[in-house]
């Protein structure tokens, strides 16, 4: 298997916008693409990429986890991610603009937590995100690892 090369010099100030679907599949050994977010999450490290999620993407990581793996691990896990990683709170405008995008995007299935992640992806000027939903390459977004 090829290891996924990123350009972190592309990355605005070395930021990698982190969705739930990867902090999943880092979690879940079950789940079809752990291996490959272990791998480049190991390569992110190296390359002393910063990690930021929303406080959205906390509430969602965590209530999937309680419902997948159970309490106690997705207290854990919680708490490792909220000291790992930089969490920028949704601001009442970045929800404004997710409901933009919702509405303009019609022929589109975005969950208002992934549309609030583009709102504050445009908002900080973050091209790149740490994905393994389509959705971020549908709205344009460099969704890592290909």
């Amino acid at each position: 298997m090829a290891k996924t090369m990123i350009s972190t010099s592309t990355m605005k100030g070395n930021i990698i916008f982190v969705d739930t679907s990867a902090l999943f599949a880092i979690a879940n050994v079950k789940d079809e693409d752990h291996q490959k977010a272990r791998e480049f999450l190991s390569k992110l490290a190296e390359e002393r990429v910063t990690f930021l999620v929303t406080n959205f993407i906390i509430s969602e990581i965590y209530t999937l986890m309680l419902r997948k793996i159970g309490r106690n691990k997705a207290i854990e896990y919680v708490e490792k991610l909220s000291n790992t990683a930089e969490i920028e709170r949704v601001s009442k405008e970045d929800e404004s603009q997710a409901w933009q995008i919702i509405l303009r995007c019609q022929d589109k299935h975005f969950s208002y937590v992934d549309a609030t992640s583009f709102a504050v992806m445009e908002r900080l000027e973050i091209n790149d995100a740490f994905s393994f939903d389509e959705h971020f390459r549908q709205y344009s977004f460099n969704r890592l690892p290909e």
